[in-house]
């Protein structure tokens, strides 16, 4: 039938859980299809079905898509336990249950992408899918050359491997004894540029995502937010399925 669609991606772009893992929650017997228990993965539904996962109803939503310059202070998330300001708040007017495709640190400002496509959302944060995320970085202190490459080479930091796929100093301040540092990352791993810095020695007072993929932030300031547009949804997707198989 005509707008019919397999379960596990009716649940992933309903934000639920991803492919895999609505496979999971289906195999497990853990979805509902019109009051009926349903395990199997070639199931299709349609707009008039009543989707049930671990008992909740789900929204059959239009996927949509966002960019938010994200200030600083805020938290990258849907609710906040301790009442802080969360990304959604900047939002009010998206009725749909979006929810930010991986996250900025809480001082980290700059572009962050929300959706309701929990497939779209996975595909772009596959480790593999290097899409450039490009930032500007305040530190404290001056790296030099040597210490630059070292960040394209690769740091150590917590046992882990940290690697930038580009880094040069836009400029320095000699009398405040800091540099402006731009910093291109392919991987998004946690605190990862701060992480970075903090190995060689040069705290970070200031960081902003200033690009992600072809997206910026021209003409907006920190709290504005707009609709991404179709073909920024296509090239985004075709920028993440050109390098994962």
């Amino acid at each position: 039938m005509a707008n019919e669609e397999r379960l596990q991606k009716v649940i992933a772009h309903a934000g639920v859980a991803s492919r895999r893992k609505a496979e999971k929650l289906i195999q497990d017997g853990k979805v509902r299809v019109n009051g009926e228990t349903v395990t199997e993965l070639g199931t299709k539904v349609g707009p008039n079905d009543e989707v049930e996962v671990n008992g909740v109803p789900i929204d059959k939503e239009e996927p949509v898509y966002y960019l938010l310059y994200k200030p600083r202070g805020v938290i990258s998330s849907v609710s906040d336990d301790k009442g802080r300001k969360v990304v959604t708040d900047y939002l009010p007017e998206v009725d749909e249950r979006i929810f930010p495709i991986g996250r900025l640190d809480y001082d980290t400002s700059g572009i962050l992408l929300l959706t309701n496509d929990g497939e779209f959302a996975n595909l772009l944060m596959h480790p593999r899918h290097e899409v450039d995320k490009v930032y500007v970085v305040k530190t404290k202190g001056i790296p030099s050359k040597e210490q630059m490459q070292q960040l394209r080479k690769g740091v150590k930091a917590d046992g882990e491997y940290l690697k930038a796929v580009h880094a040069k100093i836009l400029s320095t301040d000699g009398k405040k004894n800091s540099a402006i540092v731009q910093v291109i990352l392919h991987e998004g791993k946690n605190r990862q540029v701060r992480r970075m810095f903090d190995s060689l020695g040069f705290p970070v007072d200031k960081l902003k995502r200033e690009r992600y993929g072809m997206l910026d932030l021209h003409g907006m300031n920190a709290g504005d937010y707009r609709a991404l547009k179709p073909h920024e949804v296509k090239q985004l997707r075709q920028l993440a399925e050109k390098n994962v198989e």
